[in-house]
């Protein structure tokens, strides 16, 4: 069983978390990152891996550490306890690093122009 390590709230009924493996091991289950969405408030999920590591990955995603905007195709963003900020333009469908070799993230806010 997963803990979850970071979650964001989108519209309406979707959400947004990175699991760990454990309250004791803080990375992700099987070194594969991973987002899991939901759209049906909790009641089913999906995962979003197009992008993100897949193997040999250990790094955390904090609570604070991940944020959607307010768009009608709501991009979402988060960063890691690696240094790395991943961001989706296309509600999670697919993924891409918009920074690399930072200090461990501790927070992502996200800001959008009228």
């Amino acid at each position: 069983m997963a803990s979850c390590a970071s979650t964001a709230a989108a519209p309406a009924e979707t959400s947004y978390v990175v699991p760990i493996k454990s309250d004791s091991e803080h990375y992700p289950p099987d070194g594969k990152l991973r987002v899991y969405r939901s759209r049906t408030g909790g009641n089913e999920w999906e995962a979003l891996t197009k992008g993100l590591p897949q193997h040999d990955c250990y790094v955390n995603v904090l609570r604070d550490a991940m944020a959607v905007d307010s768009l009608d195709s709501c991009g979402v963003y988060f960063g890691t306890s690696g240094g790395q900020v991943y961001a989706s333009a296309d509600a999670g469908d697919t993924w891409a690093p918009i920074v690399r070799d930072l200090p461990a993230v501790l927070s992502v806010e996200v800001q959008t122009l009228p």
